[in-house]
């Protein structure tokens, strides 16, 4: 075949074409369980962060001391613990599959609740979680994260400076969610909001809408005496 010739570039291109494309999906495939588990690993540092405990060299362990189980809410409140798989995507879960999860812990003999979060901020995604003490009002600790938000700005939810705001806050008020974050210096509700980032208004209120828009989802769970 001539190689100068356009069939011949043609054929080498595609060929070409089929032995990466099928060399790529070999190596997707053998590493997907690899990408899983550090999936859920990040997933595991992150419920931890939530609860104080942070920088763990084995996530695995850490989660099992900690985490006593991962629990699904029902319409009324009650809980049941989740028998499947764990899980990484907590909207996809509840926006998809309608299921609540929570997280019930145990930090020096105390019962601590852990929520996911999810929601939007300036440029892409926020998440994070929210525990909660054995009240199921008062925080105890916060984690938060972003896809895309600007850095020294938006970014900063991911600091440690902006999470500690949240710890002793209470997430009820008369049965409401009413945890947030407030304009940088426009706190008027000490007991329930925190100051947001001053330059990164529209991720402090992503934030604020993340917190109430997901902690109602619970609220029957919240309320239950």
């Amino acid at each position: 075949m001539n190689t100068n010739s356009n069939k011949y570039t043609i054929i080498y291109a595609s060929v070409m074409v089929i032995i990466v494309a099928f060399l790529l999906a070999f190596v997707s495939s053998a590493l997907k369980d690899r990408q899983d588990k550090n999936v859920q690993l990040d997933t595991k540092k992150q419920i931890l962060a939530a609860l104080n405990i942070k920088d763990v060299k084995d996530a695995d362990a850490e989660y099992d001391k900690y985490v006593q189980a991962d629990m699904l809410m029902a319409e009324d409140g009650s809980l049941t613990e989740n028998t499947g798989a764990f899980a990484s995507n907590y909207e996809k879960e509840a926006k998809e599959k309608g299921r609540l999860h929570l997280f019930v812990c145990h930090i020096d003999g105390q019962t601590k609740y852990v929520f996911p979060v999810y929601g939007a901020g300036l440029w892409g995604a926020i998440w994070g979680y929210v525990a909660l003490n054995e009240d199921k009002s008062t925080v105890y600790g916060t984690y938060f994260s972003h896809a895309s938000e600007t850095p020294g700005l938006g970014a900063e939810i991911a600091t440690d400076w902006f999470q500690k705001q949240f710890e002793g806050k209470k997430a009820l008020e008369n049965g409401e969610i009413a945890l947030g974050v407030e304009k940088n210096g426009k706190v008027e509700k000490p007991e329930f909001q925190v100051d947001g980032i001053s330059g990164g208004t529209i991720t402090s209120k992503g934030v604020d809408a993340m917190l109430k828009d997901c902690l109602k989802s619970y609220i029957k769970f919240l309320t239950k005496q």
